[in-house]
């Protein structure tokens, strides 16, 4: 098959999936891999929805300077597009940000801000929306695309993620995915309410995240949980949440990419924590699907690097190599 695109941000994959075998026998799981976007990740989508509403909105892009707060994923997903659409763009991180998707971003063009100041949960994430919001006041040019409150977040998985699973499977028993603004998971947790309500969704999310607990905790790898919990998220909207110690985050993706060949991100690793300590309780013929956000090339420098991972106290991320099977790995495409 031949794909011909116009404009990078048309290159979009929506339908790779690698079958995954040696977590307590189930039979049928899959991993839905986003990283061969262009924009890296699952946050492509994301960040297509959000641009495509700001457009709606009857304003001059052109003439605005675009603004949104980042660890990583959507910064690059939001350059690659304003670099093809000839935007400005502002992308606000802080130092737990990815060191490596810092530098694309400011490849690809955009203006990179650094908030060093804690919120009042210990995080950045409220300082960066604080720091936003201040310089939106002060200045009628700046467009906050606000991937926090934007309903767009959710309706570009709605519309595209979603779909694409239960078109290539017909049945999803399970559905496990990753949260950090939710905006995948209400999708998502929209999309099949309707079209399948026996899919049980499972949520995972890291441990210190206060999307799903009160108090917050710290947190060091990128992607997935908040300090702050978004707006757009329902907490009671997953069947069941998982949350996951960030040991078992590393511990995960070091297991994945020697047994499979993929590199994939902490979200990824996350995830299968989730599958695994949930596994005993599934049937092995059910239908498991899970969505791997993004690739392991970013997290070089943090969950595969030995220093990295024992200066934060992360590693026990070791396997007895007895209880963990080789796996069979499939590919649909």
């Amino acid at each position: 098959m031949k794909l011909i695109a116009e404009h990078v941000y048309d290159l979009i994959l929506d339908d790779i999936y690698l079958r995954v075998s040696g977590i307590d026998n189930l039979n049928r799981l899959y991993f839905k891999v986003e990283g061969f976007n262009p924009g890296g990740s699952i946050k492509m989508k994301t960040a297509r929805g959000l641009i495509q509403a700001a457009e709606d909105s009857g304003r001059d892009l052109t003439e605005l300077r675009l603004i949104e707060s980042t660890s990583g994923n959507l910064g690059i997903s939001l350059a690659v597009i304003c670099a093809a659409k000839g935007y400005r763009l502002t992308l606000v991180t802080d130092p737990n940000s990815n060191a490596t998707a810092v530098a694309i971003m400011r490849a690809l063009g955009a203006e990179v801000v650094e908030i060093t100041e804690r919120d009042a949960n210990g995080g950045f994430l409220g300082s960066r929306i604080s720091y936003i919001q201040q310089l939106q006041a002060a200045d009628p040019d700046v467009y906050w695309l606000n991937q926090y409150e934007n309903p767009t977040n959710p309706t570009a998985h709605e519309q595209a993620t979603a779909p694409s699973m239960l078109r290539e499977f017909g049945k999803v028993d399970y559905l496990f995915l990753g949260v950090g603004t939710g905006g995948t998971l209400m999708g998502c947790v929209d999309y099949f309410r309707r079209r399948s309500p026996h899919t049980r969704i499972i949520a995972v999310d890291t441990a210190g995240s206060v999307n799903f607990q009160a108090t917050a905790g710290p947190r060091h790898i990128p992607g997935l949980g908040t300090s702050k919990r978004p707006p757009i998220l329902d907490n009671q909207a997953p069947d069941e949440v998982v949350l996951v110690p960030e040991w078992e985050t590393v511990r995960e993706c070091r297991w994945l990419a020697e047994k499979s060949g993929l590199l994939a991100g902490g979200s990824t690793g996350t995830v299968l924590a989730g599958i695994r300590r949930l596994a005993p309780g599934i049937p092995q013929d059910a239908t498991v699907v899970a969505i791997s956000p993004d690739l392991g090339e970013r997290y070089l420098n943090s969950v595969y690097d030995d220093a990295w991972v024992a200066e934060r106290g992360l590693d026990k991320a070791h396997f007895d190599d007895e209880k963990l099977p080789e796996e069979e790995l499939d590919v649909l495409v």
